[in-house]
């Protein structure tokens, strides 16, 4: 059953959608180049068995290239098993996130190899007590709705890096766990981990604390690699997000109208595989879309064309009635300056105010998505409340409409003692935790402290508190006995460890 979130009703008595990049019209043109890209153009498959799942379909195929062309009656087919309403859960019910139902949240987002140090101003390579320090930071943060790891233990083996990130998620964090993964023994690692810490298979099954992410590759091709993984994590019912990343100029055409066209076939793609996988599975049609610094042809993560992108991809997800999985917020900015908070909240504010269900990369991520800074979580938390807020709308019936207030205070009266005044006052206004509104001189008094000064007294304070575990110590003695992979250190503490005899 489909249910909103209190806060995200707009105010009517059905949900609207304050910002539509796209009209009706532009989203079925849309729509039909695709499928005439899909049966005339086709897609390269790279993945063995996902090349003999298409063949199935009666598609034309060409041996040779590993190009395959369906026709639309067999697109619509093939994503008429897609669930249009899939719920990601948090270890509390507040926590719970419900996609395909008219709500928005907001996200952390990654994988950046590095993080920004606030005393010196410089970067440095992440590691997974960085890591860990985010997750009990976003865990304290309102306005950020679930947990994307954002950062990789570059000390870390490849091998190890999958069962340690989500164990630090699921660890130290009450929100929905979301991750890239890295190796299938990892996924399998991950998978069975999860499903101690639910209770049983079962119980993960019913409520997926966690989900995974299998990015696809533009233009027109399934990749061998994340391709396996879509299979695989498809069979296993695990809730999978497939974003596609086409960049305008590089891997799209320039226009932003073609961008969209890549965009929608590659998703399209990807959901097609979960699909004949296993029909039915949990999958979330995704955008990274993004455009390149027609200057030098480099990566760009926070252009407004991104933005724009995203937010009418939402449009085209809800067109074929997906969940959606998108980007936003993202700043291409080295430090903690105005260009790091514009780009952030202009292409944030964007695609929540079309509708987009989950929204990561939303906190966080600067430089190209190359670098996490734990003060700019804590800044993105202000500048998504003030978004949500606008996503809001503005709510009109009898109460909100004042009439008997305006009666009572009359020509040249004033509303501030009114009760109504006290009623509406928090929940109509939204207050940014770090925004200063003090006269000069009361700034001046308590130390004239720039934003980002504010937000790394907030980090440390955070990260100051003592660790809130979300995971039974028993459970996690366990789980590092069964995973020797796993870095006990970061999860038990020494004194746990020499109770336990864990080495």
């Amino acid at each position: 059953m489909c249910k909103k979130n209190q806060e995200a009703n707009l105010g009517g008595s059905e949900p609207r959608l304050p910002y539509v990049p796209l009209s009706d019209q532009d989203v079925k043109q849309i729509h039909a180049t695709s499928m005439t890209v899909l049966e005339e153009v086709g897609f390269e498959v790279r993945e063995p068995e996902a090349f003999e799942l298409f063949k199935k379909t009666g598609a034309t195929v060409d041996e040779k290239r590993r190009v395959v062309r369906l026709n639309e009656k067999t697109v619509r087919d093939l994503i008429s098993s897609v669930p249009p309403q899939v719920t990601l859960y948090g270890k509390e019910e507040k926590h719970n996130l419900i996609l395909g139902c008219g709500n928005v949240y907001f996200g952390t987002g990654g994988t950046a190899l590095n993080i920004l140090d606030y005393d010196s101003n410089q970067r440095r390579p992440a590691r997974l007590k960085d890591l860990i320090d985010i997750v009990r930071i976003v865990d304290q943060l309102e306005n950020i709705h679930f947990m994307l790891l954002p950062t990789y233990p570059n000390e870390l083996p490849v091998n190890d890096i999958d069962i340690n990130r989500f164990l630090a998620g699921l660890c130290f964090t009450s929100k929905h766990v979301m991750g890239g993964v890295y190796t299938r023994d990892g996924i399998n690692d991950v998978i069975e981990m999860a499903e101690k810490i639910a209770g049983s298979p079962e119980a993960l099954r019913k409520r997926p604390i966690l989900s995974m992410i299998a990015c696809g590759i533009s233009p027109l091709r399934l990749d061998q690699k994340y391709g396996a993984f879509i299979i695989h994590l498809a069979r296993k019912s695990i809730p999978i997000a497939v974003p596609v990343e086409p960049l305008c100029g590089a891997t799209a055409p320039a226009s932003l109208a073609g961008t969209l066209v890549i965009q929608n076939c590659d998703g399209l793609i990807h959901i097609m595989l979960s699909q004949l996988a296993n029909p039915g599975a949990p999958v979330i049609y995704g955008s990274v879309a993004t455009s390149i610094n027609f200057q030098d042809m480099s990566y760009l993560g926070a252009p407004v064309e991104s933005g724009l992108l995203n937010a009418a991809t939402a449009q085209l997800a809800q067109f074929y009635k997906f969940p959606y999985y998108s980007t936003a917020g993202i700043s291409d900015s080295k430090i903690l300056d105005a260009q790091c908070g514009y780009e952030t909240a202009v292409n944030n504010l964007l695609v929540a105010l079309a509708g987009g269900d989950l929204i990561h990369d939303a906190a966080g991520l600067m430089e190209f998505a190359l670098t996490v800074s734990k003060e700019k979580l804590v800044i993105d938390n202000d500048i998504l409340g003030m978004v949500y807020r606008a996503y809001r709308g503005i709510k009109v019936n009898k109460d909100t409409l004042a009439l008997e207030t305006i009666r009572s205070a009359g020509p040249g009266g004033n509303f501030v003692a009114q009760r109504h005044t006290r009623n509406h006052m928090h929940k109509e206004h939204y207050h940014p935790p770090l925004s200063n509104r003090e006269k000069r001189e009361i700034w001046l008094q308590d130390g004239g402290k720039s934003i980002a000064e504010k937000a790394n007294e907030k980090v440390n304070e955070l990260i100051s508190q003592p660790s809130r575990f979300y995971i039974d110590q028993k459970l996690i003695g366990s789980l590092v006995q069964s995973f020797p992979k796993i870095r006990a250190e970061h999860f038990l503490g020494e004194n746990n460890m020499r109770e336990r005899g864990v080495k």
